[in-house]
């Protein structure tokens, strides 16, 4: 279980405070599959790494009684000057994974070939993108957080991430954030709606998206 009570969160902008989050209240149970509807700038990103522990909140409580990904595709746990394979070998190491493993399944699903071997510094903007979501599902955990679904490619190489992405909705709980309606109804059985600063849930899918389409 992933829980938030009365979380906040406020930033000091230009010597002024915003507060983005204001007392969001969640459960999310083994097997949850929610995607969470906001404009621009209602605080999605902020609230996924305030679930995955990389941010803290200003007030409240997360209690995280399953293990919780980081949000999957981000790249800022890569280190530029390892290269593919030690990134994967370091990953492996921190969560207790055959390091030997991690490495060729990193490197098969990304498709990075000798690329692997190389700094991630030379790489182009695609290939960190593939290395990034290869380490995201390197590892399994309980609830798997989506800041949207990363384009990390071509068409053929996104739906191989699509597909990898639903198998693990079938063992485990998924939170994703998105614009786009046909992504949160592929992915989510429910869905949130973040509106200044406040997430409110509603069961009914279609419910969420007429609520959301009035802002």
């Amino acid at each position: 279980m992933l829980r938030l009570r009365g979380v906040r969160k406020t930033y000091v902008e230009a010597g002024r405070p915003r507060e983005v989050l204001r007392g969001v209240d969640a459960t999310i149970h083994m097997g949850d599959a929610v995607g969470i509807l906001g404009r621009n700038g209602s605080g999605k990103s902020t609230l996924l790494r305030i679930m995955s522990g990389r941010e803290q909140p200003t007030a409240g409580v997360v209690e995280r009684r399953m293990t919780v990904s980081w949000p999957l595709g981000y790249d800022g746990g890569v280190h530029d000057a390892l290269t593919g394979a030690d990134n994967a070998r370091f990953l492996a190491r921190v969560y207790g994974r055959p390091p030997g493993w991690v490495v060729d399944f990193v490197t098969e699903f990304s498709e990075l070939g000798h690329e692997m071997h190389e700094p991630v510094r030379t790489y182009s903007a695609g290939m960190k993108a593939r290395l990034s979501f290869a380490l995201s599902l390197a590892v399994d955990f309980d609830c798997y957080l989506l800041d949207e679904v990363t384009s990390a490619g071509d068409a053929r190489f996104n739906a191989k991430c699509r597909q990898a992405l639903l198998a693990r909705r079938r063992r485990s709980a998924v939170i994703l954030v998105s614009h786009h309606e046909e992504t949160v109804r592929t992915f989510c059985r429910h869905a949130a709606v973040l509106k200044r600063g406040r997430l409110t849930f509603y069961e009914d899918m279609d419910e969420a998206f007429a609520r959301y389409a009035e802002f």
